[in-house]
């Protein structure tokens, strides 16, 4: 609905070019036999493995080149020559601000992440995109920003899934879910740990759980774990812990939730501020990243850990003993690189530097809940639920870190810890700040997402498709006597009442007309709705609510609010049954017998 003083309008998309598509007799397998969906999977799982063995290996040499350290990644580093620690990160920040200069002057490469494919266009992610946000992320991390790999991880793996999907002509449902297996693929692989990465797909890409999706998205992420265990050694999370928390230590674990979930809050509220301060401040976008890589090469001085992801940090800091200064120091300086990081412009997110954050902050904790109160669990314990809590809060994934927790510990009781710290961190970061990351992001757009819940049909399924165009006009000065005549009672419901111009008025019920009318009055006099039109570009949602609110059974469609002419009708009755038989079609498309 439209008020007809305002301009109303929706951003337009550009269909990526046709894809080659293999003959129809091997789509058709393909499409009717959920075994082959298994396979794809499979082979995307493969496909999403090797992408993340090969981008953690050119990160670590770059980090060991370029910051000359002993190790493989630069956050654990003991020592790191000042020169490097301060001017690499602005060195990226160069050449990342280069990179984009010259992707804004060839054609707009659009950039699709898998959550926002999955709820807006059925899984479709253009290719080009996809490269363009993974050659950044580790420009991004291999300088030194203070981000993690996961969002280039999950972008590579999700668009080679989408592309072998569309290539394969798969059903809408059936191309989300392999979406789902290339991100679990890649975040499997990057963790080494084949549930956490199933359940990121459930919770965060597909948005839902069911025996057809178990299989291809399981199978995605063993093969993916499996790939990265044959081609790359690398260090795992595995952290043993063999006691049993008691009821008492759970009050601890609920103080933790509470508090990792306003530290994330901080955080996220921290990027926008800097997006704010750097809008504000008019630098052009491609030296934006420069400005952000010296602040963050200043705060690299005084400790490593805010350096790239904090990785090898995080395996630091668990058998490190820090005292409160050093903890409270490390925590407020790794929030402010990463908050300055993307807030400046770099690529990259925030998964795995929640991850440090929570478990330093477990680690405060745990030292004033001793001095308070004493403590009867390792500090560890404390420190892998903060860890999980903190990310809970800002991936919002509960079973996700969950899952994480019992691959990396195998301790059921501490699961069920961290499950419950999840759990109560998720809801009061939904309760005071009401966003994930992710989603806060898409807020920050414009876009109503909150979850990849496909909602990209509704879109779709827009007035301009499900009006009449054949409607009937009278100009404002038509006399009674003229639409009596024209109009006779059981003609038609109702007329749209246009002016000289042919610009909308409003709509005349025929009703009306054959009542108790005096003499001498117009079209004009007995328009209803004439502050109320819809546009072509509104979705159905919109379009019932412009009904609800209007109080109508049917509105007038107009090309724009400015020139308002007269395109088209819309009954509520027809938008609702168009409504009703596209959501039965989604739901029953991945079913073969229907």
């Amino acid at each position: 609905m439209v008020n007809l003083d305002q301009s109303g309008g929706v951003k337009a998309t550009t269909p990526d070019r046709k894809l080659f598509k293999i003959p129809h007799r091997v789509r058709a397998i393909v499409r009717a036999d959920e075994t082959w969906l298994v396979v794809l999977a499979a082979f995307i799982g493969v496909m999403a493995g090797g992408c993340v063995a090969f981008m953690v290996a050119s990160i670590q040499w770059f980090h060991h080149v370029m910051f000359a350290i002993e190790g493989t990644e630069v956050s654990g580093a003991a020592y790191i020559e000042p020169w490097r620690a301060a001017l690499l990160p602005a060195i990226g920040g160069m050449v990342l601000g280069l990179v984009g200069w010259i992707s804004l002057r060839r054609a707009r490469i659009a950039i699709i992440d898998p959550v926002e494919a999955n709820a807006l266009h059925g899984g479709r992610i253009p290719m080009s995109g996809s490269l363009l946000l993974v050659l950044q992320t580790m420009i991004s991390n291999g300088f030194g920003a203070s981000i993690g790999m996961e969002a280039g991880y999950t972008q590579i793996g999700s668009a080679i899934a989408s592309r072998l999907g569309q290539i394969f002509h798969v059903r809408r449902g059936d191309l989300r879910i392999l979406v789902g297996c290339g991100a679990a693929g890649a975040i499997a692989a990057a963790f080494d740990a084949p549930l956490t990465g199933a359940f990121y797909a459930f919770e965060l890409i597909i948005s839902t759980y069911s025996i057809a999706s178990l299989a291809p998205v399981v199978v995605a992420s063993i093969t993916a774990v499996g790939v990265v265990r044959l081609l790359l050694t690398q260090p795992s999370f595995e952290v043993g812990f063999a006691g049993n928390l008691s009821a008492s230590d759970y009050s601890l674990v609920l103080v933790m939730a509470i508090v990792s979930a306003l530290v994330a809050i901080i955080m996220m509220r921290t990027v926008t501020l800097v997006e704010m301060l750097f809008a504000k401040s008019r630098l052009p976008v491609w030296i934006r990243p420069t400005l952000g890589g010296l602040c963050v090469g200043a705060m690299a001085l005084v400790t490593p850990a805010v350096l790239s992801s904090g990785h090898s940090a995080l395996h630091v800091g668990f058998g490190a003993y820090y005292t409160v200064p050093v903890l409270l120091t490390m925590i407020c300086l790794k929030v402010l690189a990463s908050a300055i990081s993307i807030g400046s412009g770099f690529r990259g997110g925030l998964f795995f530097a929640s991850l440090f954050l929570g478990a330093m902050l477990g680690k405060l904790v745990a030292i004033g809940w001793m001095i308070l109160f004493g403590l009867q669990i390792p500090g560890l314990v404390v420190a892998i639920v903060g860890m999980c809590a903190m990310a809970t809060a800002v991936l919002g994934a509960p079973l996700t870190m969950a899952f994480l927790a019992l691959e990396t510990t195998g301790s059921l009781p501490l699961t069920i810890a961290v499950l419950a710290a999840a759990v109560v961190s998720s809801v009061t970061a939904r309760r005071i700040f009401g966003y994930s990351f992710a989603t806060w992001r898409f807020h920050l757009r414009g876009e109503s997402i909150r979850s990849a819940a496909d909602i990209g049909w509704i879109r779709e399924l827009t007035v301009g498709r499900m009006m009449r165009k054949d409607v009937r006009t009278v100009t404002d000065d038509t006399d009674i006597a003229r639409l009596r005549r024209d109009f006779p009672l059981g003609a038609t419901q109702r007329v749209i009442v246009v002016d000289r111009m042919e610009r909308y008025v409003g709509i005349v019920l025929i009703a009306e007309i054959h009542g108790e009318v005096a003499e001498g009055r117009t079209a004009r006099d007995l328009v209803h709705f004439a502050d109320t039109a819809l546009l072509p570009n509104l979705n159905v949602r919109e379009a019932m609510k412009a009904f609800s609110t209007a109080e109508a059974d049917a509105l007038a469609v107009i090309d724009s609010a400015e020139s308002r002419k007269v395109i088209g009708l819309l009954a509520e009755q027809h938008a609702m049954r168009r409504y009703n038989e596209e959501l039965d079609r989604r739901q029953n498309e991945g079913n073969p017998y229907t």
